[in-house]
């Protein structure tokens, strides 16, 4: 039979691609800081230039690369650059996008040990690693997932099986009372998704009040649980968060922990962005508590930059994993005393097929020390109080609330807009809506909102090793620029709000 090796190149070619690839990468990085951050395109441009057709034959190799410029510097939002501070989103570090390159070369899987021995020998070691810095126990260890996503619904499920009261994996969720579980009013939306996916519905999340700092109320909590179990329900879980994507607010994390112990409840810590401040000295004390968590999710794609996907479950008995997982079949024989395999993260987690995503996490760590992580997550936060600063200041932007962590909350406020105006707060909101819009298809810098007790604030999460004071600077003076200029088309004095005689 004659050889079909259209697919396969030979090591020169590859070589002359990845390094041709390689001199795109260096343009970008060099011209990332004076690019805009984002642009004002429309579904159908950006469509037109890049959902081009499948060609029958391959592509010229001046055509392929012309297509992947254009992707890279004509139509794409860039989190990598300094004056991005929209999402809890990291930059990508250098090592990351390297590691990514050799994992898919490899192309593993780490569904099972002798498919991916090194592979999987170092997730294991990285997510101990991650436990330990945690101070969960030496029996604690876990897995790196898409995101935190997928890392709260795998605690969830663990949680759910391990406090059910019965086989609820074989025999289904109709067996017992209704599961409910807790977490608070500025929790993350994975929450609710997480308990649809397992079968108990979203109102199965029992909000929580927060109190002025957006922490979860303690009081408020034990009131819940014990009314639900006067009402029959059967509670099983409760979900702390350790930096809310809103504020970057810390719930109160021993006196949850206390309360789980004393009613059996299983504690998952939504960590997945401000977990990272264990690496930091002085923000490490501010997650205080989160060493009695059965469960923690932890993005290293947010705070630590690496690029995506990249999130992290632990759990403090990695063996709880197995028996929420695990599931013989007859396609998987292995006689491990001749392999010697000792670990399958396809008996673990959800996923059967597992790309080597630790990689990347663990060769920036490597690359980089934790020393100086630490040192650049400390002096992110501190650049985000020195926003909160700048905002204080200036008498035409109003602070949210005070800064935690790396995320700064605050609202443009025009001069002369009487405090007791009617309708203010409604134009407030109308007002600072549409200079987020413009903030982000300006393209000098990027910021997102929150919603915070009803009203409309912008937001800015600062999680990015390129991003220094005069890119904080320049968020601000862009956002009393385009609010200066806003308020004049949308408040003639005739027209507006009373204003301040």
């Amino acid at each position: 039979m004659e050889s079909v090796r259209d697919l396969d190149w030979d090591p020169a070619r590859a070589a002359a691609f990845l390094e041709r690839a390689a001199g795109l990468w260096r343009t970008f990085l060099e011209q990332l800081p004076t690019l805009p951050v984002a642009r004002s395109w429309r579904p159908g441009e950006v469509r037109d230039a890049v959902a081009i057709n499948v060609p029958e034959e391959p592509l010229a190799e001046v055509e392929l690369f012309e297509h992947v410029r254009s992707v890279m510097f004509d139509h794409s939002v860039y989190p990598g650059h300094p004056r991005f501070m929209g999402y809890v989103t990291g930059a990508g570090t250098i090592p990351g996008a390297v590691a990514d390159l050799l994992a898919s070369a490899l192309n593993q899987n780490l569904g099972g040990w002798r498919h991916s021995p090194a592979a999987t020998e170092i997730e294991l070691h990285l997510t101990k690693w991650f436990a330990a810095r945690f101070g969960l126990p030496k029996t604690a260890g876990g897995m790196i997932t898409s995101g935190g996503s997928m890392a709260t619904f795998t605690s969830l499920k663990v949680a759910r099986d391990r406090r059910a009261g019965w086989d609820v994996r074989q025999r289904g969720l109709r067996e017992g009372a209704r599961m409910v579980l807790y977490a608070s009013t500025e929790s993350h939306a994975v929450v609710r998704r997480a308990a649809d996916m397992l079968g108990l519905g979203m109102d199965a999340v029992r909000p929580v009040a927060v109190d002025a700092a957006f922490r979860m109320r303690a009081g408020g909590l034990r009131d819940t649980i014990v009314a639900d179990r006067l009402a029959g329900l059967q509670p099983f879980a409760v979900v702390a968060t350790a930096g809310t994507t809103a504020t970057g607010a810390i719930d109160p994390l021993p006196e949850i922990a206390g309360i789980c112990r004393e009613e059996g409840l299983w504690l998952h810590v939504d960590a997945a962005y401000g977990g990272a401040a264990v690496l930091a000295d002085d923000l490490r004390p501010r997650l205080r508590g989160i060493e009695h968590a059965d469960s923690i999710a932890f993005d290293p794609h947010k705070w630590m930059s690496t690029p995506h996907p990249g999130g992290c479950v632990l759990l403090r008995d990695l063996a709880d994993a197995f028996d929420s997982f695990h599931l013989a079949a007859s396609y998987t024989v292995e006689h491990r005393e001749r392999t010697g395999g000792t670990f399958d993260f396809g008996s673990h987690g959800p996923q059967w097929s597992r790309a080597f995503t630790a990689f990347k996490i663990w060769l920036s760590l490597l690359a980089h020390g934790a020393g100086p992580y630490g040192r650049r997550i400390s002096h992110e936060a501190a650049l985000a109080r020195r926003m909160g600063e700048l905002v204080v200041q200036h008498e035409e932007l109003e602070l949210a609330t005070p800064v935690s962590l790396s995320v700064c909350c605050f609202r443009y406020v025009p001069a002369g807009l009487a405090p007791d105006a009617a309708g203010r707060e409604a134009y407030l909101d109308h007002l600072n809506e549409r200079i987020m819009t413009e903030v982000q298809v300006d393209g000098r810098a990027y910021c997102s909102n929150a919603l915070l007790r009803r009203r409309f604030f912008l937001r800015a999460c600062i999680v990015n090793f390129r991003t220094e004071e005069p890119d904080v600077r320049a968020l601000v003076d862009v956002v009393i620029e385009i609010g200066r200029r806003l308020d004049d088309e949308m408040r003639p004095a005739a027209r507006g709000p009373a204003v301040a005689p």
